[in-house]
């Protein structure tokens, strides 16, 4: 069990203990059961009863209750990737980076649908540009969303808990080379996440140039797409971003 689920729970136990020494303690509130009448009799018996409920629910929630580890190969839809990413939002040294994360996802989606809207507007959905330009947003879609898997993982592997009680004062207490080489496994994939989600937005800002650029158009050969610079700058992110991945 980690440090951080045992201090909830001696957090949540003591709470209790301290109800209900207050309510029932005679230099304080003095609630007794019996003897004061039906009324207070009957209040007595109902904080005990909450606090018995409190008790049993609380410690069974945080003992029993695991955080769900959702596999990324079943994800479909924005939003399944979206939920996944906020299972881990109680993560504190995420919880930055996954707001970021699903917004780049609402980001993302929106960008696509604009730039087939326009393209639909300067060409045929037959057209040979047309089908270009599709694929290759299709394409730094799908390149994201590995991304966003990659990132999923890496969020299922840390365990904060464990990480937390390395760096505090407890954890100081093992070796200085035990902790230096557990707390690389840890920074590697924050690094990790964190770069992922700087090349995200990199796949965004080119997105939003490739779009600039097409709504600048009057006409233009298919031979020539390749050639166009936001073209050439998403299919050498592309690379890249598979390569780092």
């Amino acid at each position: 069990m980690g440090m951080n689920k045992i201090l909830k729970l001696l957090g949540l136990n003591i709470g209790i203990a301290a109800v209900l020494i207050v309510i029932f303690s005679p230099g304080i509130v003095g609630l007794k059961i019996g003897g004061s009448g039906a009324f207070v009799t009957a209040l007595s018996c109902t904080i005990l009863f909450i606090c018995a409920v409190l008790f049993l629910y609380g410690n069974y929630k945080m003992l029993m209750e695991k955080v769900k580890m959702v596999q990324t190969k079943e994800l479909d839809s924005p939003e399944e990737y979206a939920a996944a990413l906020r299972l881990h939002r109680h993560k504190k040294t995420f919880a930055e980076t996954i707001d970021l994360l699903t917004g780049q996802i609402e980001r993302i989606e929106k960008k696509q649908e604009t730039i087939i809207d326009v393209l639909q507007q300067k060409f045929s959905p037959s057209e040979m540009s047309f089908q270009k330009f599709q694929a290759v947003v299709t394409e730094v879609g799908e390149v994201f969303y590995i991304n966003i898997k990659s990132i999923i993982n890496r969020l299922n592997a840390f365990d904060e808990e464990d990480y937390i009680f390395i760096t505090r004062k407890a954890g100081k207490s093992l070796s200085e080379e035990f902790r230096k080489e557990k707390l690389s496994v840890y920074h590697e994939h924050m690094a990790f996440v964190s770069n992922a989600a700087q090349q995200n937005e990199q796949i965004l800002l080119k997105l939003d140039k490739l779009l600039l650029e097409i709504s600048k158009l009057t006409s233009l050969e298919s031979s020539e797409i390749e050639n166009m610079p936001g073209m050439e700058e998403i299919n050498n992110l592309i690379q890249q971003v598979k390569y780092y991945r």
